[in-house]
């Protein structure tokens, strides 16, 4: 049966695509999902969970992966055209209905065991302006013009500069507290200069760690979005060295060794520099991208060593179902595990008893809690594969 499914696949597959890439979303995708959906957040394996703050883990390489893809994605769709076309309503609406379906999850929540609670108060609000998507979005729709205005060359200035630059805002600009004390260079959970600007832009309700001290913030905010946009210039390149390569297979494994060689060297460049410029994903810092870049380039290039020059893709291929929808994906996802702790059973919502009735009995509280999450991977899977089958393409 599932060698039939695979076969099925395989057929499915549309011809003269970069496979490659639609397995790297999918990986990307499937691991989000994944990390996302434990049984409970009591019992998470730590390569399952972000670091604490300084570190990572290889939870924390899925986000800047999938921003990685969507830099390769935007070149690839510009096809074999030298220029980028002008940013137009197209680009917009695509930003613009990813960071609503942000807010939408931002608001798809209420709490029904709670008989005062206030879905206006605390969704409405409360909401919080940015997130995964939102940050998506803003990513995009930058690098939609950077595209459109710089020459590869220039694309490389710019994305040092966007290292760069927040990173010495960070560093060097101070910033004064509620009480009136004076900061400068923090680079503490809640004491940090993106912090602070997070708090006085966005407001300490609107953002994900309300409680931060002595500043709210959030993890997706404004100042760190600026290096998020390098991690999709990290993809931009990666797919601009694919089109200027040639096509026979001596050109094609140079490049999978560039590639290789290249994530090599900011892998190691970035965890070199972590005692210095701490490797950290809610700042975004330019060793965390760096780390999590390399990780992705040598990702591509072992994808693309095995699916494309070499052509195995059958042990791979249900991670390409999961890559031509992963928006869709990542929005089902969302409101099932939403709805998982709406839906109240008895004093406990309907995630925290299927957990503590079935999963945790049977595997143990870390076992369960990975096999809760493995089986919601699994039930979006045939979701996703309903839609790939047909050729249905969730287009944002």
């Amino acid at each position: 049966m599932l060698r039939q499914h695979i076969d099925r696949i395989m057929a499915l597959q549309p011809q003269g695509r970069l496979v490659s890439v639609d397995l790297l979303r999918g990986l990307a995708i499937a691991a989000m999902v994944l990390v996302n959906n434990p049984g409970s957040w009591s019992y998470v394996y730590a390569p399952l969970a972000h670091a604490d703050w300084h570190g990572w883990t290889p939870t924390d390489v899925v986000f800047p992966l999938f921003l990685f893809v969507v830099g390769i994605s935007l070149v690839l769709a510009n096809g074999s055209r030298k220029a980028f076309p002008p940013v137009g309503w197209p680009q917009w609406s695509r930003a613009l209905k990813l960071f609503g379906l942000g807010l939408f999850l931002a608001v798809f929540f209420y709490n029904f065991r709670d008989a005062s609670y206030s879905w206006l108060e605390d969704r409405i609000e409360g909401i919080r302006w940015l997130g995964v998507l939102q940050r998506i979005a803003l990513v995009y729709i930058i690098t939609c013009y950077l595209l459109r205005w710089c020459s590869p060359r220039a694309l490389a200035g710019v994305a040092v500069l966007l290292l760069a630059v927040p990173w010495g805002l960070m560093l060097l600009v101070p910033y004064q507290g509620a009480g009136g004390e004076i900061f400068l260079g923090q680079l503490e959970f809640g004491n940090h200069f993106s912090a602070w600007l997070d708090q006085q832009l966005l407001g300490s309700a609107h953002v994900y760690y309300r409680t931060a001290e002595p500043f709210a913030f959030d993890p997706e905010g404004l100042l760190t979005t600026l290096p998020a946009v390098a991690t999709c210039l990290l993809g931009v390149f990666a797919g601009l060295q694919w089109r200027q390569a040639g096509k026979s297979v001596a050109a094609q494994k140079t490049l999978c060794l560039q590639w290789l060689l290249a994530g090599l060297a900011l892998l190691v460049a970035g965890q070199l520099g972590h005692p210095w410029v701490p490797i950290n994903k809610a700042l975004w810092s330019p060793s965390f991208v760096m780390a999590t870049g390399g990780v992705s380039l040598m990702l591509l290039a072992g994808l693309y060593f095995l699916a494309d020059i070499n052509g195995h893709r059958r042990a791979l291929a249900p991670l390409a179902v999961f890559g031509v929808n992963a928006i869709a994906l990542f929005m089902l996802a969302g409101v099932v595990g939403r709805l998982l702790i709406m839906i109240p059973v008895g004093d406990m919502t309907l995630k925290g008893w299927v957990f503590n009735t079935l999963y945790q009995p049977l595997f143990g509280g870390y076992g369960g809690s990975l096999a809760f999450a493995l089986t919601c991977l699994l039930g979006f899977y045939w979701v996703m594969w309903q839609m790939y089958r047909r050729q249905i393409i969730w287009k944002v």
